[in-house]
């Protein structure tokens, strides 16, 4: 038997050999469904008038009149060369459209997940230090009630509150016009951009259009970790080494904070990868909620138009994303809690 130390090397590789059955069965699985849904999407696509001649002719120009062995093989060889496809209804390249709109995504979901994790490991940490108090009960009532309530309908309130009655922040956009006119973009970070261009006007205008699709996204995935961290919490308090340490005089605010907290926050790293997931589908209806120019918003106007070449590329964008993430908290957590080797 090989030492422990030679198996975190061993588990990583056969991790990144995973990595390629799974983004194969990925693949197959969206070509398939956006095959089997019903409908023409190229009629469709053309807003249900065009000619039968001029529907056989685009047809024939992106290889749908193809057998579908064919389609699925062509659809293989244009992702092994980094090809998502060209869209139906305005032939634009879909690896145009992630670059154009996946960094105000990401800018999205990064800090949306920033307000999940501070909101959820604070709240989570309380309502497991002070179990079946007032704070305890506030804790997981907001923690369900807020997990449970679709993220458009707490934008739209957000909206509602914040930006039409108070009129403290803004409701759409990533920036105002002037803004997006006249900045310089070297990232595709509106908040990274204004800083490296010491605009501190254009930053300021940049984060007031982020607060509200931020923390709306951020405060639904927060509810998954208010409850992950608080069962963690509880459990930790009770073993046995948290017992030896009070036996030893330690103050109670050393054994939570230095000893059972650190120790509950090991399971949560797994389900970080999972809230990737989360963010991405949740950006879907935030985006559009906020009119945020990103990938989720985008997808969403693809489908309305039935332009599947779109939804599948972009789709596939989304899936290999968790992978990754997925792939990546296994090295941290392997690499974390020595007990994780296969």
């Amino acid at each position: 038997m090989s030492s422990a130390g030679g198996s975190l090397p061993r588990y990583i590789g056969q991790r990144l050999l995973l990595i390629f059955p799974m983004i194969f069965i990925l693949l197959t699985l969206v070509f398939l469904l956006m095959r089997v849904a019903p409908g023409d999407p190229i009629s469709a696509s053309l807003g249900g008038h065009a000619p039968p001649s001029q529907i056989a002719e685009i047809k024939a120009e992106l290889g749908y009149d193809e057998p579908l062995y064919k389609q699925y093989l062509t659809y293989l060889g244009q992702i092994a060369r980094g090809d998502l496809g060209t869209t139906i209804t305005d032939r634009r390249p879909v690896t145009d459209i992630v670059r154009d709109n996946g960094m105000a995504t990401l800018e999205l979901t990064f800090y949306a997940m920033l307000v999940a994790i501070v909101v959820g490991v604070t709240l989570g940490l309380l309502t497991g230090r002070y179990r079946d108090t007032w704070i305890d009960g506030g804790g997981r009532l907001f923690g369900i009630v807020i997990y449970a309530m679709p993220v458009f309908f707490l934008g739209l309130m957000a909206q509602l509150f914040f930006g039409s009655y108070l009129g403290w922040l803004p409701t759409s956009d990533r920036a105002s016009p002037i803004v997006q006119a006249t900045m310089e973009t070297h990232t595709g970070l509106y908040t990274v951009d204004t800083l490296i261009n010491g605009d501190w006007d254009a930053f300021v205008d940049s984060v007031k259009h982020l607060i509200l699709p931020a923390v709306t996204l951020g405060l639904v995935t927060a509810g998954v970790f208010i409850r992950l961290i608080r069962v963690n919490v509880i459990r930790t308090m009770k073993d046995d080494y948290i017992e030896a340490a009070r036996a030893r005089g330690i103050d109670e605010r050393s054994v939570v904070y230095q000893h059972a907290f650190r120790n509950a926050l090991v399971p949560v790293i797994t389900v970080v990868g999972l809230t990737v997931a989360l963010l991405l589908s949740g950006a879907v209806l935030t985006e559009t909620t906020f009119n945020w120019p990103g990938i989720g918003h985008t997808l969403l106007t693809y489908l309305q138009n039935r332009d599947y070449a779109a939804v599948q590329g972009i789709i596939v964008v989304f899936a290999l994303v968790v992978v990754i993430a997925s792939v990546i908290i296994d090295f941290v957590n392997a690499y974390v809690d020595p007990r994780i080797r296969y």
